[in-house]
């Protein structure tokens, strides 16, 4: 007698197991005491099970690798920078991209911007407000020599300088970190009806001889001579007690002192740029004085320096202020939004630095040094005579009108000389 035992499963190939057996030759067989039952043998899976396991498992990781991969040059060309060997000197003033794009949240909130980049608020890990600029550069022009005045600029140190705390570059990209100011521009409080804040006379008259001090410590009381050349109210932020603090320096250039400037490109913006710098493109502490004469004018009247929407005799505001000068009607220049709280005496010294500033003739304008004086009382603000009271005034038509900043091929403007007869203080 044979006993045999079969099993199957298909075509699908396993292993069968008699894990218990009872048999008897002519009788009852015994009972099977399952709970003896042993468990069947742990077997290794056979070939068609570990090539379904690598079939599924290998593809799967070289997908999770791929992603890995790819995740990582997504992060690195996110927060790529530009880092060259002789940025080494610069490196303490230098800040990672990755770290701004923290600070910023991704350069969610926007706080203003311009022909010269965008400006982002952010905050520290310290806790310290920044404002962050972004700006286009071309690393192949210039960039040593202009992350050098980078770095020198973080060195300014004066109470009404917007202080420049570092920077950060990218490919095709420049990242310039101030101080945050709290309560924003100048100009948002002359120009913006929507803003309910109306700045005192004395709140203007103390911005105005900040931004002077300033524009003296940049020309006559550092290392180096330092020219803003775009000095206007937009670039005039104001701190938590609403002083004013110069900002801006894309177009500043330094320079050694007794150094013969050279012509360069012409930048500014219409109204404030002087008459020789649209003829010649050299850019002097007089064209700072200029631009700052017509900034006196924008703060006293409340009106910006060129307005096609204004009438046509007021159009241009420093011809407007001289004509009103040679009627002795300054007052009636005053910004309205002040509702004639301000001191007369005071308007008129204003305005005539205005004027002394504003000259066609570089050499008859004072120096910063020398309006710091007259701010402060210690000097008297000289008479305007007919032999110098020639004002370069921007010549233009209304279609020529523009508030962006202005280069070579924007400025080609003519400039007219007014004569008008001002008395002494």
């Amino acid at each position: 007698m044979f006993v045999g035992f079969s099993g199957s499963t298909g075509t699908i190939k396993s292993d069968q197991y008699i894990l218990a057996w009872s048999f008897k030759k002519g009788g009852q067989a015994e009972s099977l005491d399952i709970s003896k039952v042993l468990d069947p043998p742990n077997r290794p899976p056979n070939d068609s099970i570990k090539k379904l396991i690598l079939v599924v498992t290998i593809p799967l990781i070289v997908f999770l690798m791929m992603l890995g991969g790819g995740f990582y040059l997504y992060m690195r060309w996110k927060y790529a920078e530009v880092v060259e060997q002789w940025e080494q000197d610069y490196i303490p003033q230098r800040y990672s991209f990755k770290n701004l794009y923290k600070a910023t949240k991704g350069f969610k909130e926007l706080l203003g911007a311009g022909g010269f980049g965008k400006v982002y608020k952010g905050a520290l890990p310290s806790g310290v407000e920044i404002a962050v600029k972004r700006v286009y550069h071309d690393a192949e022009q210039g960039m040593r020599q202009y992350v050098a005045e980078i770095a020198s600029m973080g060195r300014l140190n004066h109470r009404n300088l917007v202080p420049l705390l570092g920077y950060c570059r990218r490919k095709g990209e420049l990242l310039l970190v101030y101080d945050y100011m709290p309560n924003g521009s100048l100009d948002n409080y002359l120009f913006n009806k929507n803003n309910l804040q109306c700045l005192t006379w004395s709140q203007r008259f103390n911005i105005i001889k900040g931004v002077a001090s300033a524009l003296s410590y940049l020309h006559e009381g550092w290392d180096k001579v330092v020219l803003h050349r775009d000095i206007k109210s937009s670039n005039i932020l104001l701190d938590t007690e609403l002083n004013g603090r110069l900002g801006d320096f894309g177009f500043a250039r330094f320079h050694d002192r007794g150094e013969n400037l050279e012509a360069t490109r012409v930048v500014g913006t219409i109204g404030y740029m002087a008459p020789e710098l649209t003829a010649m493109g050299v850019a002097t502490t007089k064209t700072d004085v200029y631009a700052f004469g017509a900034f006196i004018l924008e703060v006293v009247c409340g009106k910006r320096p060129v307005d096609p929407e204004r009438p046509p005799e007021q159009m241009i505001l420093l011809k407007w202020v001289a004509i009103c000068g040679s009627r002795d009607s300054f007052m009636v220049t005053v910004d309205s939004k002040l509702e004639g709280n301000f001191k007369a005496e005071e308007v008129k010294m204003l305005l005539k630095i205005g004027m002394l500033c504003s000259q066609s003739n570089p050499g008859n304008r004072p120096s910063m040094g020398d309006i710091v004086q007259y701010l402060e009382g210690n000097v008297t603000v000289p008479s305007i005579s007919v032999d110098t009271s020639g004002f370069g005034m921007p010549n233009i038509s209304n279609d020529m009108v523009t508030q962006e900043t202005a280069t070579s091929s924007l400025a080609n403007f003519s400039f007219e000389d007014v004569t008008v007869l001002f008395g002494g203080r």
